[in-house]
């Protein structure tokens, strides 16, 4: 029997203040027309260039999803459906779900689609059982059908972070992806000693580390280095006794 959604208590009680980001970071990115769809292809384009800042921080041109920018164009689908393709997309998974464990992938989720922290442990926990039990699907689908999503950002509206008060501090809040990188230190440790700077395995055995499990054998490396070297002295003294021949017979 799937466990149901814990109840978690608000803790984010500050009240909205106007961001000190630049305008076009921060104001609402609402292009309608009258039949509610986007419309003009400029303001199509602003916004999927905002969905991809606001969900990858900064989108290569091999990161982003042709066939969803289609459909957006063309009317197919909305925004917030834009959002959750992006969310479900190779990149987001393979650089944001796996480099991240699932109370981290709630802090980052959370953030980047509703636009404010986390309200605490009780919601990080409580999200984090949906993740194992239901998977990530389960985790966006909850966040983007949610009431608060809703009310906020709606279909049509890129997602962006809502800017609050601080005690102590005349600023709202710093962009999210300014202050939280999109994996934590303990992926970094981890990568660190799957790839060391200099590896050392029991040649005897023939242990390999599994990064290097399709690199060539180390004879085969320096079979290659002592070719490539005395290839070079072979070459380079050929070189010379040419050019001292040359000027030997210049001279007679």
């Amino acid at each position: 029997m799937p466990l149901p959604l814990l109840a978690t208590k608000l803790i984010t009680m500050n009240a909205r203040v106007n961001s000190f980001l630049t305008p076009e970071d921060q104001d609402s990115r609402a292009f309608q027309s009258g039949n509610g769809l986007l419309s003009g292809k400029g303001n199509v384009e602003s916004q999927i260039a905002q969905a991809y800042k606001q969900i990858f921080f900064h989108a290569f041109k091999v990161d982003r999803e042709p066939a969803l920018e289609s459909q957006l164009q063309n009317g197919q689908i909305t925004m917030r459906d834009f959002v959750r393709g992006l969310l479900l997309s190779r990149k987001f998974r393979d650089d944001f779900y796996r480099c991240n464990s699932n109370y981290r992938m709630v802090e980052q989720v959370v953030n980047r689609v509703l636009g404010r922290p986390v309200h605490g442990n009780d919601e990080r926990l409580a999200y984090s059982i949906m993740i194992a039990e239901h998977g990530l699907g389960a985790f966006i689908d909850s966040l983007l059908d949610s009431e608060e999503y809703m009310d906020t950002f709606g279909y049509n509206t890129v997602p962006y972070q809502r800017s609050r008060t601080l005690p102590g501090q005349t600023l709202g809040t710093m962009p999210f992806n300014q202050q939280a990188p999109r994996y934590e230190s303990v992926w970094r440790d981890k990568a660190a000693m799957r790839a060391p700077a200099k590896v050392v395995w029991n040649n005897a055995i023939g242990e390999r580390p599994a990064w290097l499990a399709n690199a060539p054998a180390p004879w085969a490396q320096k079979l290659w280095q002592n070719t490539v070297a005395t290839g070079g002295f072979v070459v380079a003294g050929l070189v010379l006794w040419i050019a001292a021949a040359m000027l030997s017979t210049g001279a007679q």
